[in-house]
């Protein structure tokens, strides 16, 4: 049996403050050759990942929120937002999303929009860590230059209002 504390949680989240990335993700599933891959995703405020899809996957990929508000941004083949879904805790809004599914071909990444957001990713396995993703070749590389302003813009597109 494995548990999840708070505690295990807020470590988390602190590994994500100490990261440069400000992210950290902790694998539940014992390897990659797992029917079920399941993680933990802690993101700060202002962490960029970068617009992905996963064209040579056909597996769904769902994203329960565990703590704290996100945005799902959905694009398409141009880098055009075309949907924001936010999901979170109850505490930010009654009939908010709990989570999302995101089909396979679907361009997309994820703002967290408080701080100490966490979020359970579940997918079917096996994971080939060789070929994880497909980077949107019109969003910036994670560190680049430019991604401090993408990252902007993306977060304009998936304000929160109440």
């Amino acid at each position: 049996m494995k548990v999840f504390s708070a505690s295990d949680l807020n470590a988390l989240t602190q590994q994500a403050c100490s990261s440069s990335r400000l992210r950290k993700h902790h694998n539940i599933h014992d390897d990659y050759q797992a029917p079920c891959q399941r993680l933990f995703n802690a993101i700060e405020q202002n962490s960029y990942i970068r617009p992905h899809r996963h064209a040579n996957d056909s597996r769904e990929e769902l994203l329960m929120a565990v703590r704290g508000l996100m945005a799902l941004l959905i694009f398409d083949d141009g880098g055009n937002v075309t949907r924001v879904v936010h999901f979170g805790s109850e505490k930010y809004a009654p009939d908010i999303a709990a989570g999302v599914e995101v089909a396979p071909n679907i361009w997309h990444t994820v703002v967290a929009l408080v701080p100490g957001s966490i979020l359970l990713e579940v997918k079917e396995g096996p994971f080939d860590p060789t070929h994880p993703k497909d980077a949107a070749p019109w969003a910036p590389e994670e560190l680049s230059s430019t991604a401090p302003a993408y990252m902007a813009w993306l977060v304009h597109k998936a304000r929160w209002t109440c």
